[in-house]
């Protein structure tokens, strides 16, 4: 296992959880931990996807959840609600390759005048755009686990009763 490869990916990952944080104008305390449940998220998903296999939805699904819970303990430390730790967290997740990918091939669809190069792109235009529908699917859900699990543990953390 490249040890190395995988502290590059949380690491850029923490960085653009950085930028997305701060585009929202949130608390002191977003910005210490944030980049961590960026960086364990990544971290996991793309080790889930290079040495276990799995396909980026299923991967994503397991990191969201993962950084979710990951979010709920700084919630509850920080008392802030769960949701500033971990949307910007997870937003460096979404699968902009593919979407693009679907998009670019969109086009080139819609540009060509002959039957045979828009039959070329049907596939790729659809896997593309499955995989990025799925991946995003899976993001929402799995952070929606560890949210909708302390619903109201989230109430109490911003109140200070949550002991």
């Amino acid at each position: 296992m490249d040890f190395l490869l995988i502290l590059e990916k949380g690491f850029f990952a923490a960085i653009a959880a950085l930028g997305f944080a701060a585009v929202g104008n949130p608390s002191k305390a977003a910005f210490r931990y944030v980049p961590i449940i960026a960086f364990c998220g990544n971290a996991l998903r793309f080790t889930l996807m290079t040495y276990a296999g799995m396909n980026i939805a299923i991967a994503t699904f397991f990191a969201a959840v993962f950084a979710g819970f990951i979010a709920v303990g700084f919630a509850y430390h920080a008392r802030y609600p769960i949701e500033v730790f971990a949307f910007p967290a997870l937003l460096p997740m979404i699968p902009g390759q593919f979407a693009y990918r679907s998009i670019l091939g969109t086009i080139r669809f819609m540009e060509s005048t002959q039957e045979v190069a828009q039959e070329q792109y049907l596939p790729g235009i659809i896997s593309n755009t499955i995989t990025a529908l799925l991946t995003m699917f899976a993001l929402g859900v799995g952070v929606a686990i560890p949210l909708f699990m302390c619903y109201q543990a989230s109430f109490r953390m911003t109140r200070g009763e949550a002991k």
